[in-house]
């Protein structure tokens, strides 16, 4: 006993020292602002952890992992990681690029001869770096109806690929594409022997000791201390949502995680691509996923101290008062999440949720580089928050309103009408019967999910969905000799931001 006491000392010691030389907010103000954060905007847990000097002066979790149970978050709580996921796939490929297995401008026609995207030159020319930096010229999200919590392969989702017509134009329009993720992931396989998560589970998660990690989302119910899914949208109600099925999209957004694993992927990040002074990823892979390949904004913020935003390889970048600042967020239904580093300050921050309708994931990332970088005190959280209300407000009243339409006005066609199969060229198709009165919808690439149609009035019905993840939405018909010959449906824009136009075949 007394041999262990000394050693006791001198590590409270160190560890007291260390906490001192963090801001004092850190030490005296942090939790009561998460707290009270995390009351404002309704969201049941969170976990944090603040990396500096290349040690966690910060690694906790707030709240609750379950509201039911009231089971508390710890370090240990598991959260999807969604899209922190994709620099995860960038680093994969730049440890093979550096290991001679590829070129990073490998066209993708060289490892997917039939490969296709919608215009003839963007496929001859499109390299596994062009995916990789969302510069395909698609609109941000576009397809993820079609691909989220689908039943389509990899490979099938690749093949649809070729239906995505670009709003933008191929190497100038930056657009968010999860599908681009998948494409450029698929390469592993082909010159490492292994699947994408067991590249990734190998290369990556193994050597840093992420031990709770695990690269697919599958039956993620069933995994111990995982977070459960909440969301605030549309009704203002935190309402439980069903685990996004994400691993056909695995490069884009299927991690699971906790913060202490996350902390060791950030203290890699810190240091160079070494952990616990063992080179994981060769610091000229590293430096390849923080290139910037994809400029977003060169022009100075009116609300942030920044002047350009950049992508590179997984991971967006900017100035922040005079600092290289490296991040991304993850969204899936239920969770949103965010990870930053700072090599110059050697700083990191991560914080993952489960609401995820709300902003303070990221204004708290903010509040934190603002302490650090010395910058004057401004709540974030407290400054957004009546902007977050009044959208948030003016989404629940028309919601509202949608539902108070519904008084049970027979449509002007018999149901019989508007039933039978349409067809979307790039969906699919979906089914439309008659149930109890209503129009129900199954969607072929969404075996479980339905939607239920209640007509309003002036040719109007309410569409609602099995998943409150999809919304509320007011849809019409188009009719022609006395029966409905389309339909425009729209989900969330969470989701994807355009409707589909489906045709009754």
């Amino acid at each position: 006993m007394k041999k262990t006491v000394p050693g006791i000392i001198i590590f409270l010691t160190c560890f007291y020292n260390s906490v001192a030389q963090v801001p004092a907010f850190i030490k005296d103000s942090l939790n009561s602002y998460i707290e009270q954060g995390m009351a404002d905007w309704n969201i049941p847990g969170l976990a944090i952890a603040i990396i500096k000097d290349g040690k966690p002066v910060v690694m906790k979790g707030y709240g609750v992992a379950d509201i039911q149970s009231k089971e508390p978050v710890t370090e240990n709580t598991l959260f999807m990681i969604a899209s922190n996921s994709k620099l995860f796939t960038g680093t994969a490929l730049a440890q093979l690029e550096y290991n001679g297995k590829l070129s990073l401008d490998d066209k993708i026609t060289k490892y997917f001869t039939d490969y296709k995207l919608a215009d003839s030159n963007s496929t001859s020319l499109v390299t596994i770096k062009d995916m990789l930096a969302h510069r395909l010229g698609t609109q941000t999200f576009q397809g993820d109806f079609t691909f989220w919590n689908s039943n389509l392969s990899r490979y099938e989702i690749m093949e649809k690929m070729r239906l995505m017509e670009p709003a933008g134009i191929f190497r100038q329009t930056y657009g968010y594409c999860n599908s681009c993720y998948l494409t450029a992931g698929e390469i592993i396989p082909l010159v490492s022997g292994k699947p994408w998560e067991v590249y990734v589970y190998d290369s990556i998660l193994t050597p840093l000791g992420m031990s709770a990690t695990s690269p697919l989302g599958y039956n993620m119910q069933q995994m111990p201390n995982a977070a459960k899914p909440y969301s605030t949208a549309f009704t203002g109600q935190l309402t439980e949502l069903p685990y996004d099925r994400l691993d056909n999209l695995a490069p884009a957004g299927s991690i699971v995680s906790n913060i202490k694993d996350v902390s060791k992927w950030l203290m890699m990040q810190l240091d160079s691509g070494r952990y616990n002074g063992r080179q994981i990823i060769p610091w000229k892979a590293i430096q390849k996923t923080r290139d910037a390949v994809n400029i977003i904004s060169s022009r100075r913020s009116t609300v942030n101290p920044t002047h350009f935003t950049a992508y590179g390889l997984g991971v967006f970048e900017t100035d922040y008062s005079g600092r290289q600042v490296f991040w991304h967020t993850g969204g899936a239904d239920g969770f949103v999440t965010n990870t930053c580093f700072v090599p110059e300050e050697n700083l990191a921050i991560a914080i993952l949720t489960n609401n995820d309708n709300q902003q303070f994931y990221e204004l708290l990332r903010y509040q934190l580089l603002d302490v650090f970088f010395n910058l004057p005190y401004t709540n974030r959280s407290k400054k957004a928050l009546p902007h977050f209300e009044e959208d948030q407000n003016k989404t629940i009243r028309q919601t509202e309103a949608l539902k108070a339409r519904v008084q049970g006005i027979a449509p002007p066609m018999p149901l019989q009408a508007y039933t039978g199969k349409y067809n979307n060229r790039f969906y699919g198709d979906i089914d439309i019967t008659a149930a109890a009165g209503h129009l129900q919808v199954k969607f072929s690439r969404h075996p479980g999910l339905t939607a239920l149609l209640q007509y309003m009035d002036n040719d109007e019905w309410m569409i609602s969905y099995s998943n409150p993840a999809f919304g509320f939405f007011p849809l019409k018909f188009k009719a022609a000799n006395n029966k409905a010959v389309a339909v425009d449906i729209k989900v969330s824009d969470f989701i994807e931001y355009d409707p589909y136009r489906f045709t009754r075949e």
